[in-house]
């Protein structure tokens, strides 16, 4: 049985080798190791978000195909009830919902996220484009470079993601915050 992970994988596989890409230039264009981007084919497991966006982006296809395998079809709205976003798991600690899986054609990508408490450090990431946060509950500590921010419900950043940033729960409840990701 395949799991949804190494479907994932598959997707990404499939979508490279389609578009005459070689692992080389992919892995280079995401700026990891050959090795890193192998595994992220070969198991589907630990894709950051961001390499996800780049992917699609490069490919010609929508987030939401990547990981679902089912392509958006939605021009003109979407409306997402509370709760129905498409889950989106992609680290321990952090729940990703997509807010426009069916919408085709974005020009940004909007996720809820919550994230467990945890005492570990914020994983840091870079990708390009920009990226909002808006916390809805709890605290979320975002860490841009060497600085760090404490935001509670209401609080806000709008950031160059070029730079290493992550996010992490900055208290004993799980703390939810909604990102914006333009590539």
């Amino acid at each position: 049985m395949v799991t949804e992970f190494a479907e994932i994988g598959l997707r990404i596989k499939g979508l490279r080798e389609a578009c005459d890409v070689t692992v080389e230039d992919m892995a280079a264009e995401l700026e990891v190791p050959v090795e890193t981007y192998e595994e992220w084919e070969a198991t589907g497991a630990d894709v950051p978000i961001s390499a996800i966006y780049h992917m699609a982006h490069h490919f010609g296809v929508e987030f939401t195909e990547i990981l679902t395998g089912t392509a958006a079809k939605l021009q003109t709205y979407q409306v997402v009830k509370n709760g129905e976003g498409r889950e989106v798991d992609r680290y321990p600690g952090y729940h990703f919902e997509d807010l426009a899986w069916r919408y085709t054609g974005k020009i940004m990508q909007p996720l809820l996220v919550v994230l467990d408490p945890s005492d570990e450090p914020a994983k840091l990431v870079t990708h390009t484009g920009q990226e909002f946060n808006l916390v809805l509950e709890g605290t979320v500590v975002v860490t841009w470079e060497d600085k760090e921010f404490e935001l509670n419900a209401g609080d806000s950043i709008y950031f160059n993601p070029e730079h290493p940033h992550g996010q992490r729960c900055g208290g004993d409840v799980p703390a939810k915050f909604v990102t914006i990701i333009a590539e």
